[in-house]
C-alpha cells in the first residue's frame, strides 16, 4: 500500500505558480491527485498547470485574489464542478501581495502605518481564512479532508524587520490549531510547515552576494538555503494518508535556523 498516494483526491494551492507552491503542486500531481494550480498571475498559474498536464496529470489553473473571499469562493466552486471538491488544500499564496518583494527591507513598526500592515494581514491570514471557509464545508460533508497552511519561523521566532508579517503568519498558526479542533470528529487534519530562507526567485534574486549568502547561512545548522523540494516533500506527507493521527501542528522546515522542543 502507497500511503503517500493521493489518487482519486482533489489537491488546491493557492500562489502555486512558481517556488514552494508549484513544487507542491508537482508532487501532488506525481502521487496522483487531480490538481488546481491557483495564482494571482494567470500566466504563472497556467504556465505550471500546462506543464502538469505534459506530464500526464489531471490539472487546471485558477486565478483570483486570495483576500477576495467572494473571489475564492467561486474559484472552489468552479475547481469542485472540474475535478469534485476540494480533499486537500494548501495555503500557500504569501508575502505582502503579488507585487510584494519578499526580501525588501521594511521600516521599523513604528514608523509604519496601518496601511503599510494591510497587506500582509490581508493575504497572510484572511487569505488562509478565505480559502478554508470555502473548501471545509465539503470535508466536513464528506468526512475527509487536509488543510496545510504554509507559515514562516517570523511567525515561531520573531523577525525585528517583519514584526507585522510574522504576526499574521502566527495568527495563520493560531487559527489552525483552533480548526484542528473543531474539525478533527469530521476526518479533517489541520497542519502548518514553517519555513526559513527558500530558494524562491525572491529570495535567490535578493541573495546573489555571496557574501552575504554566507553570513545568514552563519544562522542555519544545515549551511545551504532550503529548496522548495524541503517544503514539498512535508506538505505531501501531511496530505496524505501517512499522517491521518497528526493534526493542530507546526511543523519546522528550516535547516536548524530555529530549532523546536
Amino acid at each position: 500500500m502507497n500511503l503517500l498516494s493521493l489518487k482519486g483526491r482533489t489537491a488546491l494551492i493557492t500562489g502555486a505558480g512558481q517556488g514552494v507552491g508549484a513544487q507542491v503542486a508537482r508532487h501532488c500531481a506525481a502521487h496522483g491527485a487531480r490538481v488546481v494550480v491557483n495564482d494571482f498571475h494567470a500566466e504563472r498559474a497556467e504556465a505550471v498547470a500546462a506543464g502538469l498536464r505534459d506530464e500526464g496529470a489531471q490539472a487546471t489553473a485558477r486565478t483570483c485574489d486570495v483576500t477576495d473571499y467572494e473571489a475564492v469562493s467561486a474559484m472552489v466552486t468552479s475547481a469542485a464542478e472540474e475535478f469534485g471538491p476540494v480533499d486537500v488544500l494548501v495555503n500557500n499564496a504569501g508575502n505582502a501581495g503579488p507585487s510584494a518583494d519578499p526580501m525588501a527591507p521594511a521600516p521599523p513598526f513604528w514608523e509604519s502605518e496601518p496601511a503599510d500592515w494591510k497587506p500582509w494581514v490581508d493575504v497572510n491570514f484572511y487569505g488562509v481564512l478565505n480559502a478554508s471557509r470555502a473548501c471545509v464545508p465539503a470535508m466536513v460533508e464528506r468526512g475527509h479532508g487536509r488543510v496545510i497552511t504554509v507559515i514562516s519561523d517570523a511567525a515561531r521566532v520573531g523577525d525585528a524587520q517583519l514584526a507585522v508579517y510574522g504576526g499574521a503568519k502566527a495568527g495563520a498558526a493560531g487559527f489552525s490549531r483552533g480548526l484542528a479542533r473543531a474539525v478533527g470528529r469530521h476526518g479533517i487534519t489541520v497542519n502548518c510547515v514553517a519555513l526559513s530562507a527558500v530558494r524562491t526567485p525572491g529570495v535567490a534574486t535578493a541573495v546573489e552576494d555571496a557574501s552575504l549568502v554566507k553570513a545568514m547561512l552563519r544562522q542555519y545548522s544545515i549551511r545551504r538555503l532550503g529548496e522548495p523540494d524541503d517544503a514539498a516533500n512535508l506538505v505531501l506527507f501531511l496530505a496524505s494518508d501517512a499522517a491521518t493521527w497528526i493534526t493542530g501542528q507546526t511543523y519546522p522546515v528550516n535547516g536548524g535556523f530555529a530549532v523546536s522542543t
